[in-house]
């Protein structure tokens, strides 16, 4: 079984690079049908649907393996999007359940240090899953917490200290936000094609599709500009064109 990585890049050479964030609010109902209408309409133009805690918490273990079954059918690879940051013990019961869930990959975050992460992408690894982690999120008031500076062996920003976590962890990708594109043409070239950069924040939050590709983001991943549009598959279309420029 090819990796996590590979799976989603052999993906996107046809269907382009976005992940639909499929993020409903609270007062949305038929979570479920929702979900799975989404996957059908859109999937020509996604390479993946990502989960986090929106349909992860009100929907039950068969509804959510419902959907990532139907997902493969359709070629997709699915994220669990819940941001992981436990002891190494935790870690691996989610995960293990995660993977039972049907999903491909989960977005993690490094706080609790290397060690954790290195265990996790290890667990992951061993079973042809992907880990994603957190590096610099989109939403304006994550700056504050992200540049700040810590002290290790060196004075560096969080997000630095992150993204060097990432790399000597070998995960599969780092989450940073299209709405900083210069830090994603940082994180870019210290990465190289060791790892993929996701980007949430294209439209709603201000992030612009061609620019945040062109500084050097791999994957885009989009919410509310897709499932809010008027047109939901001429709004994925446009981002699946978009998501193709170099």
């Amino acid at each position: 079984m090819a990796t996590f990585k590979t799976r989603l890049s052999q993906i996107s050479k046809t269907n382009g690079n976005v992940i639909l964030a499929n993020d409903y609010d609270i007062s949305v109902k038929n979570l479920e049908t929702k979900t799975i209408q989404n996957i059908k309409q859109l999937h020509p133009f996604l390479c993946g649907i990502k989960l986090n805690f929106h349909l992860l918490l009100p929907l039950s273990g068969k509804e959510i393996l419902n959907i990532n079954k139907i997902a493969h059918r359709h070629g997709l690879q699915t994220i669990a999007d819940i941001k992981l940051n436990d002891i190494g013990n935790t870690n691996q019961i989610t995960i293990d359940n995660l993977w039972k869930l049907g999903f491909d990959a989960v977005i993690a975050n490094p706080i609790m240090g290397f060690d954790s992460l290195k265990n996790l992408v290890k667990f992951a690894h061993k079973h042809e899953k992907g880990v994603i982690t957190l590096c610099h999120m989109s939403a304006p008031e994550a700056k504050l917490s992200y540049d700040m500076e810590v002290k290790t062996d060196k004075k560096q920003k969080l997000y630095q200290l992150f993204l060097n976590w990432a790399l000597s962890a070998k995960v599969d990708g780092i989450v940073v936000g299209a709405t900083f594109p210069k830090i994603i043409q940082y994180c870019s070239k210290k990465v190289g094609k060791n790892l993929n950069i996701f980007s949430p924040g294209v439209g709603t939050q201000g992030g612009n599709a061609i620019k945040v590709i062109s500084a050097g983001t791999n994957y885009l991943i989009v919410g509310r500009t897709i499932l809010n549009a008027k047109n939901p598959i001429s709004a994925a279309k446009e981002l699946q064109l978009q998501s193709f420029f170099k």
